[in-house]
């Protein structure tokens, strides 16, 4: 159970990572949505209980148990969550801005 401090700074905490790392690896690679795309994946990694490998050799199972780990979330848990996928929205938003507006760097 999180108290209202360790939920803000979490919240804040998770936009700000996921924020500057979607910034830079835009910036690296010269796309726009890469952290937005693979945000999704880091989160079933986070959120699963199982393999990696046993989502190609017991794929039934292995989505059932990760579709009941994440409606088991906590509305705190989901709440730290979509702050992260924000940032990585974010983060795209900003690099297709400093394109527009002349910097090449981005």
């Amino acid at each position: 159970m999180l108290n209202i401090p360790q939920l803000i700074i979490a919240t804040l905490l998770y936009f700000v990572l996921f924020f500057g790392i979607g910034f830079i690896l835009n910036m690296l690679l010269r796309s726009t949505w890469t952290m937005a795309v693979i945000y999704p994946v880091v989160v079933i990694f986070m959120v699963d209980q199982v393999g990696f490998i046993s989502y190609f050799t017991n794929t039934a199972s292995s989505f059932s148990e990760l579709w009941s780990s994440v409606l088991s979330l906590a509305f705190a848990d989901v709440i730290i969550l979509v702050a992260g996928m924000v940032g990585a929205i974010l983060s795209g938003i900003a690099n297709r801005m400093l394109r527009e507006r002349g910097y090449q760097m981005f």
